[in-house]
C-alpha cells in the first residue's frame, strides 16, 4: 500500500538536497541565514511575490479518522478555501466525481472537483508533483493545501521533500504534519512488532507530527483517566507535539491549519522550547530527550556538529526530528534549529529579551537516543 503514497518525489529537481557526503554548509535547508526571520514569514513582499501556499500533511492509521476529517473539511462551511490532494476518492467522502481536468501526459491527475464551500479536491494516483503543479495553476481558488497520505505511510520522506529553504522562494511551504490517531486502538497499534526491531508506522507518524488529533475519545472505555494516559504515552514519543482531543474529528480548524511549524520565524514552537524542562523520556521504541547549556556556541562548529550527527550517523541513533534554540557567540539574536531526518536549518530569529537567560536548548526525537553521548558530542560546538 505504501506504493500509493507520494513518497520521496523531488518537488524541485534543480534544488540541491543534502546527502551523507555533502558539506554541512552547503545543505538546503542546512544553509545558515544571517538575516533574522521576519515576524510574518511573508515571502517577497517587497517585489510583489505571492505568499507561499502552506501544505498540511494528514497521516494516520487506517480507521483512525483521516477520511472523517477530510470529509469535514470538504463539506462543512468553515470559511476557508482549502485544496485537498487525496490518494483516491472513496464513496464515504460523499463527493460526486467529475472529470474537470484530466491532467497532462497521461491523465495522472484523474479528477478535480470544485466544492460549494470554496474548497477544491483532486485525486492523484502516480505523480504528486504533477498534481501539485496543476493545483497551483488554480492558485487564486484556494489559500491552503491539505495532503492526505495512506495509512501505512511514513511521513518523514514526504516532509523532507516538501520542506525547502525560505530563501529558495518556493511557491509552497510545509506548514505542519497532523497525525490522526484512534484513541480506542492506539495502544494495540503501538504494540505491533516489526521484523528486526524496526519502528512501526504508528510510532513514526507520532514522532514526525506537529499536531496529534486524538480521535474517538468518546469510545475509550477507561474514560478521562485512560485518555490522559494515552496523551502521556504520545508525549513520551514526541515531547513537543500538540495534542487535540476529538470526537469524529470535529475540531477547530485553527488547531490543524496555519501552524507555521517549519517557518523560520518566531512562533509558538519557539516559546514552547523556551519553557521546556530537560527531559529523557522513552517509550518502548521511540522517545524524546532534551538538554540545555549556558555556554555560547560557535555557528560554524554547530553546522559541523549537525552534519556529523544527521549525515554521518556517528551516534548509533536514529534522529527523526530536532528542534532547538542556540545562543550564538557574537549575536544578540537567538538562532532556531529545525531538522527533519537529514535536512536541517538554523537561522536567526528574534532578539534575546533583557530579562531572558541566554542558553542553548535542543530537543531530539528518535530511536535509541543516548543523552550522555549527545551531550558530550555537543561540547564541540562551544565557542572558545
Amino acid at each position: 500500500m505504501e506504493d500509493d503514497a507520494p513518497l520521496a518525489i523531488p518537488l524541485f529537481p534543480t534544488s540541491p538536497q543534502p546527502h551523507s557526503t555533502a558539506d554541512p554548509h552547503e545543505s538546503v535547508p542546512g544553509q545558515v541565514s544571517e538575516t533574522p526571520a521576519s515576524g510574518d514569514g511573508a515571502q517577497g513582499s517587497g517585489d510583489g511575490q505571492a505568499e507561499p501556499v502552506g501544505i498540511t500533511m494528514i497521516t494516520g492509521y487506517l480507521g483512525a479518522g483521516k477520511t472523517t476529517l477530510v470529509n469535514y473539511i470538504l463539506n462543512e462551511r468553515h470559511g476557508r478555501r482549502i485544496a485537498v490532494i487525496l490518494n483516491e476518492f472513496g464513496d464515504e467522502l460523499g463527493i460526486e466525481k467529475a472529470m474537470v481536468n484530466d491532467g497532462a501526459g497521461g491523465a495522472l491527475v484523474e479528477e478535480w472537483v470544485e466544492l460549494g464551500n470554496g474548497c477544491v479536491c483532486c485525486s492523484v494516483k502516480h505523480s504528486f508533483v504533477q498534481a501539485l503543479e496543476q493545483l497551483l495553476e488554480r492558485r487564486e481558488k484556494f489559500d491552503h493545501i491539505l495532503l492526505e497520505t495512506t495509512g501505512l505511510a511514513n511521513p518523514g520522506p514526504v516532509a523532507a521533500v516538501l520542506w525547502v529553504d525560505d530563501q529558495l522562494e518556493s511557491p509552497v511551504h510545509l506548514d505542519s504534519i497532523v497525525t490522526v490517531v484512534d484513541a480506542r486502538n492506539l495502544k494495540q497499534q503501538l504494540a505491533d512488532s516489526r521484523e528486526n526491531g524496526a519502528v512501526n508506522e504508528a510510532y513514526l507518524q507520532i514522532a514526525f507530527a506537529d499536531v496529534v488529533l486524538l480521535n474517538k475519545v468518546d469510545l475509550v472505555t477507561g474514560g478521562t483517566t485512560e485518555v490522559e494516559d494515552l496523551e502521556a504515552q504520545i508525549h513520551n514519543i514526541n515531547g513537543l507535539v500538540k495534542i487535540v482531543r476529538s470526537e469524529r474529528c470535529q475540531v477547530d480548524l485553527k488547531d490543524v491549519f496555519e501552524r507555521r511549524a517549519y517557518r523560520a520565524q518566531p512562533s509558538a514552537d519557539l516559546e514552547t522550547l523556551l519553557q521546556l524542562d530537560e527531559r529523557d523520556v522513552h517509550d518502548r521504541m521511540v522517545g524524546t530527550i532534551s538538554f540545555s547549556a549556558s555556554e555560547t556556541t560557535d555557528l560554524a562548529k554547530v553546522n559541523d556538529w549537525l552534519g556529523e550527527l544527521l549525515w554521518e550517523g556517528g551516534m548509533d541513533s536514529e534522529i527523526y526530528r530536532m528542534k532547538g534554540i542556540f545562543n550564538i557567540h557574537g549575536s544578540d539574536n537567538m538562532y532556531m534549529l529545525q531538522a527533519v531526518r537529514d535536512l536541517y536549518e538554523i537561522v536567526p530569529t528574534r532578539s534575546w529579551k533583557p530579562d531572558e537567560k541566554r542558553r542553548t536548548q535542543i530537543v531530539f526525537i528518535g530511536k535509541d537516543l543516548k543523552k550522555n553521548t549527545l551531550l558530550e558530542s555537543f561540547k564541540k560546538c562551544v565557542a572558545v
